[in-house]
């Protein structure tokens, strides 16, 4: 007996064209003048988009819009906003709605990424000596921030029965650092410098947000997304990135360009069928 046909796919069933298009749609981008921001913007803008930088940093925060605005003729807001104080956010949301009368896109973005280099000596990095005020600093701003946000953003969301969230994480949330890579020549291993226990856990902690809220907003219309990424060049000293290059399978750091397509994706309706997922983007250094 000859098996039946498959059924042929139907306009509703058949992705639709321009799935990955976000035109019109309002994206509020948190740490929006960092160095990631202003690339999740133009990606975002040039998508058919409308970013919202929000920032501590105002003045940085206005000047990406323009730059944004300018580059891609869309519409583009910058906002300064702390996010650890929910009455910011409150009143980024009133904001945005003000200007253009909707949300539909949140990319929790924000974090404070302590830099081994940065660090006033060695020890401070060390879970020995981390002080634990630097510790409350990274949590506030890259896990409760980002709760604030999705808690006042994706409530609004959700009352209007459709939204996007998408948690940005890193490779350390899912890895623990090599603290190879910030070795110093010559150092006792107790004077070492190391990456900072915070940042692993803050963005180990980011996905969970994500896993709860996916389910928590599932009836809602509210699709909930981590992109995770790998790290990005930007000046690391030369044995540092020779180091660095050699765990990772593609045999470079990303460049700040390289994780536009896949936020674009986790926006549109192009990942439609998406929520609670983690989306990795590192090269090929978690398959090792």
């Amino acid at each position: 007996m000859t098996p039946p046909a498959p059924p042929t796919p139907t306009p509703s069933s058949a992705p639709a064209p321009g799935a990955d298009s976000l035109a019109g749609r309002v994206a509020v981008i948190t740490g929006g003048a960092g160095l990631l921001g202003p690339h999740h913007a133009a990606a975002i803008a040039a998508a058919g988009g409308v970013p919202v930088l929000a920032d501590i940093r105002h003045e940085a925060a206005l000047r990406v819009a323009q730059e944004v605005a300018a580059r891609f003729g869309v519409d583009a807001l910058g906002v300064e906003c702390d996010v650890t104080r929910e009455g910011d956010v409150r009143r980024l949301l009133e904001t945005v709605r003000a200007r253009f009368g909707r949300v539909d896109i949140l990319v929790n973005n924000a974090a404070n990424n302590p830099k081994v280099e940065d660090a006033p000596t060695a020890a401070f990095s060390r879970v020995e000596d981390f002080p634990s005020a630097q510790w409350d600093a990274d949590v506030a701003v890259g896990l409760t921030g980002a709760f604030l946000c999705a808690k006042v953003i994706g409530c609004a969301l959700a009352a209007q029965g459709r939204g996007v969230i998408v948690n940005v994480s890193s490779e350390y949330g899912i890895l623990a650092p090599d603290q190879r890579l910030y070795e110093i020549a010559g150092r006792r291993p107790e004077e070492q410098p190391v990456k900072p226990v915070s940042y692993t856990v803050v963005k180990a902690g980011v996905h969970g947000l994500t896993l709860y809220l996916s389910t928590y907003w599932a009836t809602a219309g509210v699709r909930v997304n981590t992109l995770t990424l790998g790290g990005v060049e930007s000046g690391q000293p030369a044995e540092f990135l020779e180091r660095a290059r050699s765990r990772i399978p593609l045999g470079r750091m990303a460049r700040a360009t390289d994780f536009q397509g896949a936020l674009v994706f986790l926006c549109s309706d192009a990942s439609a069928f998406m929520t609670g997922a983690n989306l990795v983007v590192d090269g090929g250094k978690s398959a090792w």
